[in-house]
């Protein structure tokens, strides 16, 4: 895929398990920001049922680029963009099925692999550090971002609420980052923030535990934004 020289609507966003609130909130924000968006599921009713959610809350702002649900091995070979949102404990398995149809696509990994005992989310790290990483491991031949873990699903679902907040990524492919910076940049409310290389996965997926922690505690739905930090 070539990152220059091509309409900013051209991209198709694709996301594998994109059935739960944050890939479904992050379809709201990317198809209202103008980009097609396929939502993958392992069942094709599950990912219909979803888009359907997801149009019915754009056409309340009168609609907005297309929006469709897939198996994930189609919305994998489909979309230009993939954010990977399946459950941790089913990561292995996915990548082992699709990485063939996304090698050397930008793949955004959002997953953040928890505990609950006793009911209090905990980070629960792989071996490898993080999520990101392991799945770096499992498939190097995709191009690797990590991010978007502490944007606030709900109100990523409600395109009238307005987003102020910092959206941090990571990882060791530049011009993979730049592309994604790119395209947050298009979603009101949100600021890209590059926090370095992959390895910092493992901070970002820890502070999805410390944020649920947080909104437990105050009943919010709070998110990050770093201070004293002038971008651009």
């Amino acid at each position: 895929m070539s990152e220059t020289g091509r309409s900013r609507t051209t991209y198709v966003i694709g996301f594998i398990g994109g059935t739960g609130p944050e890939g479904r909130g992050l379809a709201v924000r990317f198809a209202a920001a103008g980009y097609d968006v396929v939502i993958g599921s392992r069942d094709h009713a599950r990912a219909t049922d979803a888009a359907g959610k997801v149009q019915a809350i754009l056409a309340g702002i009168g609609g907005a680029a297309g929006v469709r649900g897939a198996l994930n091995s189609e919305a994998a070979a489909e979309a230009e963009v993939v954010f990977l949102a399946v459950p941790y404990a089913g990561m292995a398995a996915t990548l082992e099925q699709l990485a063939p149809a996304l090698a050397g696509k930008v793949c955004v990994n959002v997953i953040a692999p928890l505990s609950f005992e006793g009911g209090v989310p905990a980070s629960a790290p792989p071996a490898a550090g993080s999520a990101a990483e392991e799945a770096a491991q499992l498939a190097p031949d995709l191009r690797w971002v990590s991010g978007m873990h502490t944007l606030s699903a709900r109100d990523l679902l409600d395109p009238a609420a307005p987003l102020d907040t910092d959206a941090i990524i990571c990882g060791d492919d530049d011009d993979a980052k730049a592309l994604i910076t790119r395209l947050i940049a298009e979603i009101p409310g949100l600021r890209p923030v590059d926090a370095g290389p992959l390895q910092s996965a493992r901070y970002l997926e820890g502070a999805t535990a410390l944020l649920l922690n947080i909104n437990r505690r105050y009943k919010a739905h709070a998110s990050l934004k770093v201070a004293g930090l002038k971008i651009g």
